[in-house]
């Protein structure tokens, strides 16, 4: 069983951080064929291909373009004309063309390089990857010290995710021309997916030393950065990407999330608006502003935005089914609203609320919750039917993803439903529960230090159970709820005399409300064992990090979701020693009223 959240989380999100790989495409004239019977005018036709190649050079595309072709109806099978009206194709977005033209044009001259490089970067774009490395590998086999191909090579070698090929690759390009900008930032998107983040971060600033306004490696140099949580810094690089190119959607996108850490969350709404204008279909950005709007509190504003999350890469609450979509429009009273959940297990129990409203719409309501949750919720209420999560009920009139409940109720900060419980522990768990634990002679009190490890945010909101354990004072008696021990947790676990270990024994969230019950207070991380705890009405403490999720709001040590709940945030030197400290001494407070 796990009690934790094993989704994506919502944020921060990380999007675009993709290099903007320069693919060079050379239309110079290349080696010829041995020598063919020219046409009586072939000093004419010749200068005809300067031409049209000059003003290809000078960006008068439609001018070459027709220069080109008129070469063609004399010669059809001119190779530098082919070669040029494909390249054309290229540039124009004409791909399947310009592919045509190229590789028509390789069979009159099969020795040109520039031509094989081209035809890559044309299948490239395609999407025939295979295809387009066996004509950048043929360019290097007629030029070795060819660094372009080299470096498009790597890039479709990235693509393939043969990391370590294309990294050698973006090596030889860089042997064949140390000034190469592009190389040295592609090569750093290679460091980087290999794990060799210092590395990639010396390519990038390579890359801007060789070219200062080259947008694509500051924006890669702030998007690993970002991922360093080095965020001033991060800030910088993308600022620059943005001075250098003020429609890079990406980097105002990344810039609010950086902002976010930085707790700047007005300025991050901003660049997610910036983000928006540039690129309105971007489903990332959109919700990226809603959660920053949601932790100013400003959720009226915040609900619609949040529907985008249907519509990202990895999209949650999008289920469609034969029956409308119910977001609060419609007259529901007498009908059957099926709400489904989507997301992670402490967003289920945190958004469960909102079924009494339902009913008192006057729905009958279905909802389906992931299976470690399933025994708790059927008990949740009368009014709710619950199924399990891949279930789905024979009829009903409406559905509704359960994160879109609050956008259909209307939801605001002043009326959240808050206050009383709604999930309640089984009596006989609670005395099966009873019966196992020694007999109170302290307070008791329940600890989760870590959460589900395949958290992205993980690494941040958890705490290593050491610098937990400096809080387990020998006046309380301590239950833990840890239900997954990570390495070393549990040979460290057992050195804590003082710790009752029940966690290990907890086989759904049922269980973990029975004990929760019976505890006095439950200290825990941001993970959804808190969740439990404030939907319970129990006391709970919550340890943050300095960026924490968007339902815990800014600075503020209570929560409107959960009243019971008291919040300890990171400071700005993002340790948890201040947590900690503050903690302990809370916990004296509390022991002493509980003697």
């Amino acid at each position: 069983m796990s009690q934790d959240d094993k989704r994506p989380p919502q944020q921060p999100l990380r999007f675009s951080t993709q290099a903007s790989f320069q693919q060079p495409l050379v239309w110079r004239q290349q080696p010829q064929p041995q020598p063919q019977p020219q046409p009586p005018d072939a000093a004419s036709i010749q200068a005809k291909v300067q031409q049209g190649l000059r003003l290809h050079q000078q960006g008068r595309f439609a001018d070459a373009e027709r220069v080109y072709r008129e070469v063609l109806q004399h010669v059809p099978t001119h190779f530098d004309a082919l070669h040029l009206l494909g390249v054309l194709g290229l540039q124009a977005g004409q791909t399947e063309a310009g592919v045509e033209l190229i590789a028509n044009a390789i069979k009159q001259n099969p020795n040109s390089w520039g031509a094989h490089n081209n035809l890559g970067n044309g299948l490239r774009e395609l999407g025939r990857l295979d295809a387009a490395l066996a004509s950048f590998e043929r360019a290097i086999a007629l030029r070795p010290d060819y660094a372009e191909a080299h470096n498009n090579r790597g890039i479709v070698l990235q693509q393939l995710q043969r990391i370590a090929d294309a990294r050698a690759s973006f090596d030889a390009a860089i042997a064949s021309r140390p000034d190469y900008a592009e190389a040295y930032n592609n090569r750093g998107t290679a460091r980087k997916h290999e794990g060799d983040v210092a590395g990639a971060i010396v390519d990038f600033d390579k890359a801007i030393a060789l070219r200062s306004d080259y947008a694509a490696a500051h924006y890669n140099r702030g998007t690993v950065l970002q991922e360093l949580r080095r965020f001033d810094e991060a800030l910088t690089s993308l600022d620059r990407t943005i001075a250098l190119q003020p429609d890079h959607a990406e980097a105002f996108n990344n810039r609010g999330l950086v902002l976010q850490e930085l707790k700047r969350p007005d300025d991050a709404v901003a660049s997610f608006a910036r983000t928006i204008a540039l690129k309105p279909d971007y489903a990332e950005a959109h919700v990226n502003q809603s959660v920053a709007l949601l932790q100013l509190g400003r959720v009226a504003q915040a609900w619609p935005l949040y529907e985008w999350r249907k519509k990202t890469e990895q999209p949650f609450g999008n289920r469609s089914f034969a029956q409308p979509l119910w977001l609060g429009k419609d007259d529901i009273s007498n009908r059957t609203v099926f709400v489904h959940w989507e997301q992670g297990l402490g967003d289920t129990i945190q958004f469960a609320r909102f079924a009494e409203r339902l009913k008192a719409r006057g729905a009958s309501v279905v909802m389906s919750v992931q299976e470690p949750l399933y025994r708790l919720f059927g008990q949740m209420s009368s009014g709710v039917r619950v199924i399990n999560q891949n279930e789905v009920p024979t009829a009903f009139d409406y559905h509704c993803p359960l994160m879109s409940l609050p956008l259909a109720l209307g939801t605001t900060l002043e009326n959240i439903p808050a206050g009383a419980p709604y999930l309640f522990a089984d009596e006989s768990l609670r005395k099966a529960w009873h019966a196992r634990l020694p007999p109170r002679t302290k307070p008791r009190v329940g600890i989760v230090w870590r959460g589900g490890a395949k958290h992205k945010n993980d690494l941040h909101r958890s705490i290593d159970l050491p610098t937990f354990a400096s809080l387990l004072s020998p006046n309380v008696q301590w239950i833990s709820l840890q239900n997954e021990l990570r390495a070393g947790d549990a040979a460290a676990l057992a050195q804590l005399h003082n710790v009752e270990r029940c966690g290990e024994q907890l086989q759904d969230f049922a269980d973990t409300a029975a004990l929760i019950d019976l505890l006095d207070l439950v200290i825990a991380v941001d993970t959804s064992v808190a969740h439990l705890a404030g939907a319970m009405a129990k006391q709970v403490w919550i340890l943050l990090p300095y960026h924490a999720d968007w339902r815990w709001l800014l600075d503020r040590s209570d929560s409107p979701w959960y009243p019971t709940a008291r919040l300890f945030r990171q400071d700005r030197t993002r340790s948890w020693d201040s947590v900690i400290k503050d903690v302990r001494g809370a916990l004296g407070e509390f022991v002493r009223s509980h003697s």
